[in-house]
């Protein structure tokens, strides 16, 4: 009978708190350990899986909204157990703490035969707990100045910034390994601890974890009786006292998370530039542009042979005159270069025409309508005017 009998060791709302804080700090704890070992080729499948790095970082400071408003929470559940029903504070460290885990090492040591018995709370539960505390404290404190580091770096030098950076992270990984090491081998696997599930414990492992709270329930002294009246006098003072205190944490967690958008954001933002505006493309049927020759006036050389000549032969056979031949003026076109005249009037076989432009490969090749132009302007005697 005794083995079947069970004893109320969390309430609903114990579970609930419970639950909510460990979605929280599971989040938080994978969110922030793949980001700190961000090269690994897990955190980079994680990463992918959960949409990209913009994401964990918002899924990673939702978490962290979620474990203020718990530890908020969690102070008028505590304050009002304590203030309001007068419930014993089981939760405190004491020395006797010290002398249970001193023969506990003896004990699982095999120097002591009987093991030491608990309260309700056993000393690795309350060093649970406290490090939970002071590890919240520790990433409260460093998650604020990582991020609003212009705010903080308003009342502190900037090296704290890196420094919170690096306690942020190592106090995550401390707090990572110790649930995983300590806290799940002693619920999860030494013996599977169903309270959280269910809330009860069986007479059996109360016996065996609790005893000493066994023992006060069964004498009927685990619980101290208090007068109605003074528990409505302690909660008139309590709940307006935990409203304005839960209000202010409240306002302090909204400029927690709104102090400052981005330090990327306190720079004047960028000027838009075009780089690139393609011409509107002109509506068919347009005809397409072609080439030009140099403009031919006249059949004569100053009605436009020189400006074809200046065009086309000018640049080699300039002020340069390369191999003597200087085609800038009609006189010195007529005299030929160092090979000879070039330009014999009535012969359109002479040559200028057969043996470099008719040839199509000169620098300054003339087109097949320019050199018609010239041929048929020799051919007429070359005239000047």
């Amino acid at each position: 009978m005794s083995q079947t009998r069970k004893y109320l060791r969390f309430s609903i709302s114990d579970r609930i708190e419970h639950w909510v804080q460990v979605v929280s700090f599971g989040l938080l704890g994978l969110t922030g350990l793949i980001q700190k070992f961000s090269e690994a080729n897990i955190s980079i499948w994680i990463i992918a899986a959960l949409g990209g790095i913009e994401v964990v970082r918002i899924i990673h400071r939702i978490a962290a909204i979620g474990l203020m408003l718990g530890t908020i929470y969690h102070l008028g559940v505590a304050g009002y157990k304590y203030y309001v029903k007068r419930s014993r504070i089981t939760m405190l460290p004491t020395l006797r703490d010290v002398t249970v885990a001193w023969n506990l090492f003896l004990h699982n040591l095999g120097f002591k035969k009987e093991r030491p018995q608990q309260g309700r709370f056993t000393f690795d539960e309350k060093f649970e707990y406290w490090a939970f505390v002071w590890g919240t404290v520790i990433m409260g404190i460093t998650g604020f100045m990582l991020w609003n580091p212009i705010s903080a770096a308003k009342f502190l030098p900037g090296v704290f910034i890196p420094a919170a950076k690096a306690a942020h992270s190592n106090e995550a990984l401390l707090a990572v390994l110790a649930i995983i090491i300590w806290h799940f081998y002693n619920v999860h696997i030494k013996h599977l601890n169903k309270s959280m599930f269910t809330g009860y414990l069986s007479e059996h492992e109360m016996l065996d974890e609790h005893a000493l709270e066994l023992a006060d329930l069964k004498a009927g002294i685990a619980t101290i009786p208090q007068d109605p009246r003074l528990v409505a006098k302690r909660k008139r003072v309590f709940l307006p006292t935990y409203s304005t205190i839960a209000a202010v944490m409240l306002v302090g967690v909204f400029f927690f998370v709104r102090g400052e958008e981005t330090a990327l954001e306190t720079v004047p933002p960028a000027e838009n530039i075009v780089v690139f505006a393609p011409l509107t493309p002109t509506p068919l049927p347009t005809a397409m542009p072609t080439a030009t020759s140099a403009p031919i006036i006249g059949n004569t050389w100053n009605g436009g042979i020189a400006s074809l000549v200046e065009t086309k032969c000018t640049q080699c056979h300039g002020p340069t005159a390369m191999g003597g031949l200087d085609l800038t003026s009609y006189a010195s076109a007529m005299a030929g270069g160092a090979s000879g005249i070039v330009i014999v009037p009535g012969d359109p076989n002479s040559r200028i025409i057969v043996g470099r432009q008719s040839s199509g490969d000169h620098p300054g090749q003339f087109s097949a309508e320019e050199l018609q132009l010239v041929i048929d302007w020799v051919q007429a005697g070359a005239p000047e005017e």
